[in-house]
């Protein structure tokens, strides 16, 4: 190179790295090292078909890696309260008694919106199944047990439906899919809600557990006549049909990228104002009924400085580069409203109470 032109550019070159830095990016060619950033996570099963393909593009972009254990909502933020993982994964977001039992102030990013899809097995069908909000409960609530049962056969009209008894599967963890889908069941079926209720682990009426997204899938894969519940992604590398669901506006829609992102572009400006809003039962007419955002749980403070703005790094390349490829799993990206929230509270990071930017 020119040693004039180098010499202009240097300064330069050195000047955008620090920016960079400072600010959490990655940088084409420039490689962190992995001794000191290296991250660890744990928690939830439901994107985890995502994750694993963002943590496998980030290290490759800036050496960084993130170590993520697919255990299940309830076992990440119960390592997360334990501070034995850097963030934890949930698709059930912390109510406000829950963030008072942690030892510091936790910040949720919401990363995605996925489709929790009734996945089922019946080989004799050659036409979608219809499945409304009360045959579902029915069926999880053990009063719906055949397959032939005039309810369901009501909302399939023209579909020869087997005399097969139906076994209805569930998680047996603790659980942030079982938590959209209960909460979608509480706030559709009165009986349900008052009986059984809306959290990460319920006491189901009926069914056997799987455990994590994996076990259920797995599970119905191989019992003919079983149905249950899990994240599309898992349906789709299972090869399972999938049921359409009637929704809020008396459509039976298919759960696909498009209609689990009308209903997250539906909540939005409930979104804006807090990122924990359920997005299940949109009113969106094309909007598939059960859905829900997933979340990287971190604390506010952070106790290692290296460590925070590797967290800060990955989230914003997360909220940028990351949305980009979620599609290509049939996650949603967020809406834009929430994408500013994550990057406001970015900015609220700390490092042993200081801002973190102020460390560097």
């Amino acid at each position: 190179m020119n040693r004039k032109l180098k010499t202009l550019l240097l300064p330069a070159l050195a000047a955008a790295v620090m920016l960079a830095t400072l600010a959490g990016a990655p940088v084409p060619g420039v490689h962190a090292s992995p001794a000191a950033t290296n991250l660890t996570g744990a928690g939830a099963t439901f994107p985890y078909p995502l994750y694993s393909k963002w943590f496998d593009m980030y290290h490759q972009a800036t050496g960084i890696e993130i170590n993520y254990q697919s255990i299940g909502s309830g076992g990440g933020i119960q390592q997360l309260k334990n501070g034995t993982v850097d963030f934890g994964a949930s698709d059930a977001p912390l109510t406000d008694a829950k963030l008072k039992e942690m030892p510091r102030r936790v910040f949720h990013y919401p990363t995605v919106a996925g489709a929790v899809v009734l996945a089922y097995n019946l080989p004799s069908l050659k036409e979608p199944l219809h499945l409304t909000s009360d045959v579902v409960a029915g069926i999880y609530m053990g009063k719906i047990t055949t397959w032939n049962d005039k309810r369901i056969a009501a909302v399939n009209p023209g579909i020869e439906l087997p005399a097969a008894p139906i076994l209805p599967v569930h998680r047996s963890d603790g659980s942030g899919t079982s938590y959209i889908f209960t909460t979608y069941l509480s706030a559709v079926n009165g009986p349900w809600k008052e009986m059984v209720g809306a959290n990460t682990s319920v006491s189901w009426p009926a069914g056997i557990g799987g455990k994590g997204n994996e076990g259920v899938s797995g599970l119905v894969r191989q019992t003919q006549g079983a149905i249950g519940y899990v994240e599309l992604a898992y349906a789709k590398q299972n090869h399972l049909p999938v049921a359409h669901v009637r929704n809020r506006s008396g459509q039976f829609i298919e759960p696909t990228l498009a209609s689990t992102t009308a209903a997250a572009e539906g909540a939005s400006p409930l979104l804006a104002k807090d990122v924990r809003t359920p997005i299940v039962n949109s009113p969106a007419a094309a909007a598939y009924p059960i859905c829900g955002l997933t979340y990287i749980l971190i604390y506010q403070d952070q106790k290692d400085p290296g460590k925070g703005h590797a967290l800060a790094g990955f989230l914003r390349w997360a909220m940028q580069e990351g949305q980009e490829v979620a599609a290509t799993l049939d996650y949603a990206r967020l809406p834009q409203a929430v994408v500013k929230v994550n990057e406001g509270n970015l900015g609220k990071i700390t490092v042993a109470g200081k801002p973190l930017l102020a460390d560097r």
